[in-house]
């Protein structure tokens, strides 16, 4: 009987010392519903939630999220578009752009292919329309890799992508208003540099996403 007034208490208490201590919460912000589009190719979902991995370059997830930036009072808007390895949860490549096209997934797959010649992982992403073109299906093929989709309305089937924004935008996005594209930009890629050489993770068994990677070619 005393333990939810006790309960009370206690959040108050909390609450109390995060004005004195002038500390906020940081909530992820939910993901807007887009009407889907019609897709040329879909692919099974062969990823299944085996979110494991044994080396690098067997499985990577990509997705686009969107960012915003003010000029004036106006808002401007900038896609991320990102290739996650499940292996040592480095970010392979990236891409920002204006718009959420097929150019800015096409280029962010290319430079993840540039840097990586030898890999053919499982490629996983969700329904997205560029994922779901023919042209974006015949780079698969050629680059060797098997194509492999989320359900739809089931963005835990790709969970570690998602998982990844929300880590992105608690640490260096949300807590922050960006005036300009330039300095949103800066922000986004120093914050990657950082993630992939600088944060350390204790499943990765307190390595930065790099040192874990490059612990397995040695």
């Amino acid at each position: 009987m005393l333990f939810l007034p006790l309960h009370r208490n206690l959040l108050k208490r909390i609450y109390r010392l995060m004005q004195i201590l002038h500390m906020k919460s940081v909530t992820r912000v939910k993901k807007k519903t887009y009407i889907p589009s019609t897709p040329q190719v879909t692919a099974e979902n062969i990823l299944n939630r085996d979110f494991h991995a044994d080396k690098p370059n067997e499985k990577w997830l990509t997705d686009v999220t969107e960012f915003k930036y003010y000029v004036g009072s106006v808002i401007k808007k900038l896609y991320l578009s990102a290739i996650l390895d499940l292996y040592d949860r480095r970010i392979v490549a990236y891409k920002i752009g204006d718009s959420n096209n097929h150019h800015l997934v096409f280029s962010t797959f290319d430079e993840a292919i540039e840097h990586n010649p030898d890999a053919h992982p499982i490629f996983h992403s969700d329904r997205g329309f560029q994922y779901t073109s023919k042209a974006f299906h015949q780079k698969l093929i050629d680059a060797g890799m098997i194509q492999s989709m989320s359900r739809v309305g089931r963005c835990i089937d790709n969970g570690p992508m998602e998982g990844w924004w929300g880590i992105l935008k608690s640490e260096m996005y949300y807590l922050r208003k960006f005036a300009s594209r330039e300095e949103l930009i800066k922000a986004i890629e120093e914050y990657i540099t950082y993630y992939n050489t600088k944060r350390y993770q204790i499943k990765l068994n307190c390595m930065t996403p790099m040192e874990y990677h490059e612990a397995y070619a040695a």
